[in-house]
């Protein structure tokens, strides 16, 4: 799984001018919780849909990116949270245990 760190503001423009999906994972370095679902989903993920990104948000050291993103995608902050955008827009978003890859998956096929 290669993860492209989410490190600028900029970077969330151009996730959202893309036509494909992307993954947003954001992380709490701090929190044991979300160390878990981001090794069950690292564990879990074996097929990357052709053109998706994967973009890792280390929340504790970028805050004003990870509210950037609450208020771009018009979701409320999360910590660990999975958001999957699609032509500029938050499709799908899971939180804690219930960031898994099959939802994920099921979310890209229909």
């Amino acid at each position: 799984m290669n993860w492209i760190e989410l490190t600028a503001e900029v970077q969330l423009q151009q996730i959202k001018a893309k036509k494909s999906f992307s993954i947003i994972f954001k992380h709490s370095s701090r929190c044991s919780i979300s160390l878990f679902a981001k090794k069950r989903f690292e564990q879990d993920w074996t097929e990357l849909p052709a053109e998706t990104e994967l973009y890792f948000l280390d929340l504790l050291n970028y805050r004003p990116v990870s509210a950037a993103i609450a208020e771009i995608f018009q979701v409320h902050h999360e910590s660990p949270q999975l958001l999957l955008i699609k032509d500029g827009e938050c499709i799908y978003e899971s939180s804690h245990g219930e960031i898994n890859v099959s939802d994920t998956l099921e979310q890209m096929i229909i």
